[in-house]
């Protein structure tokens, strides 16, 4: 089982093949940045047409047994979340209205701070708001999972304690490893993995040592490095692949509607645009490269098999449905 816990691409047919020749059964989605609720209504729309397209690549992922349809049906089942709460704008009704639409992920901040939580770039770091206190809750009730990859130590470590239900970073790494203001700290992975949830680990190459020139040994060492101190079962892959989009995007990405500046993060002004990926990890088809990447680096098939698919599944079939009362 192959289950890639965050891409954000620029969506084709091309890309939808892709993902069948790499035999990925399962992806999540980002269906929404800055936009607010009218706007990423319009994204579900769009990909509804996509399932009507192409019904023979993609089916829609509600739970986890969606993914049984898609591996039995030969499709990649599509599952969809938001980097930002901005699709709640300021209504914590709107939470089960998104979980409704089909929304099983939805980040707490991006980056910057939000009305829910702290964002990894800012200089202060506040903790959960008291509005992000009554979402966690309402995001536990529906079964809507809690995403905190772009937030600050400090709210990520809260959301983790608060949450009744597991929490995820669904794409970023060790940051002992990679010093990205993205990553996450020893104490901030434990935290989320001790209380029942799942790290992604990210190869968009801002978020990997050596970036660009990261090789596949280094990614796969610091896996099994990973998976030593806080477990194996606790861990997947959230690629943060953005294939095909132009470099414009990434200005948006960054800034949204919150700037008229250039604010290109853990990039830089003078090269804006997306990084290139590593050679080893172009597109869905190179899944392959970390498995073997990950056997040759001691981990055995079932750590393998539980870090590429297996680990997700259940994290899936555990989150995405509504709390029992």
């Amino acid at each position: 089982m192959l289950i890639d816990g965050l891409q954000y691409a620029r969506w084709s047919e091309k890309i939808f093949r892709q993902m069948r020749e790499g035999a990925v059964d399962a992806v999540h989605v980002t269906v929404a940045y800055h936009e607010g609720f009218r706007d990423t209504v319009l994204n579900f729309e769009k990909w509804n047409r996509w399932f009507e397209q192409y019904p023979d690549l993609i089916v829609k992922g509600r739970w986890a047994e969606d993914i049984d349809i898609a591996r039995e049906t030969g499709r990649t089942a599509v599952f969809f979340g938001f980097q930002n709460p901005g699709p709640i704008e300021d209504d914590i009704g709107l939470v089960e209205i998104a979980h409704t639409l089909g929304a099983r992920f939805m980040q707490l901040t991006y980056n910057n701070q939000s009305l829910l939580a702290t964002g990894c770039y800012e200089e202060n770091d506040a903790g959960i708001t008291r509005m992000g206190r009554q979402v966690i809750r309402e995001m536990n009730r529906v079964g809507l999972v809690v995403d905190m990859s772009h937030s600050a130590d400090r709210s990520t470590m809260e959301a983790a304690d608060i949450s009744e239900r597991p929490i995820a970073i669904t794409h970023a790494n060790p940051r002992e490893w990679a010093p990205a203001l993205r990553n996450k700290k020893r104490d901030v992975i434990r935290a989320v993995t001790e209380n029942g949830g799942m790290m992604g680990f990210s190869l968009y190459p801002h978020h990997l040592k050596d970036k660009s020139d990261c090789t596949l040994e280094s990614f796969c060492e610091m896996i099994a490095r990973t998976a030593e101190e806080f477990g194996v079962e606790r861990l997947g892959i959230g690629s943060d692949l953005c294939q095909d989009q132009p470099d414009r995007v990434v200005d948006w990405m960054r800034t949204g509607r919150w700037t008229k500046e250039a604010d290109y993060g853990e990039g830089t002004a003078e090269n804006p645009g997306f990084p290139k990926m590593p050679e080893w990890f172009g597109d869905n088809r190179d899944f392959g490269n970390i498995a073997v990447g990950l056997r040759k680096v001691g981990m055995s098939a079932d750590e393998v098999d539980a870090i590429l698919g297996g680990n997700w599944y259940r994290f899936f079939a555990d989150g995405f449905r509504p709390a029992q009362t």
